[in-house]
């Protein structure tokens, strides 16, 4: 079984956050977006063609609500 990392822990953390909330994206800090896009983009998913299309979606909709931030829209 592999062992489990701290990065694996804090992406599955906040992939929960993401998930189990109707606001998902909108919750969290710049910062924790920016590190749950790097999180996500590094872990590879190539062995399900499901999770590696969720994973590209998730990563479209992370790199728009970054934009949004800096932006300096207000979208709640």
């Amino acid at each position: 079984m592999p062992e489990i990392k701290s990065e694996d822990v804090e992406r599955v953390g906040l992939l929960e956050i993401v998930s189990c909330s109707k606001t998902g994206l909108k919750i969290l800090s710049k910062e924790q977006i920016s590190r749950l896009y790097v999180l996500v983009k590094d872990k590879d998913y190539s062995h399900n063609i499901e999770t590696e299309k969720s994973k590209k979606e998730l990563l479209e909709k992370i790199t728009n609500r970054l934009y949004d931030l800096e932006e300096g829209r207000l979208i709640l």
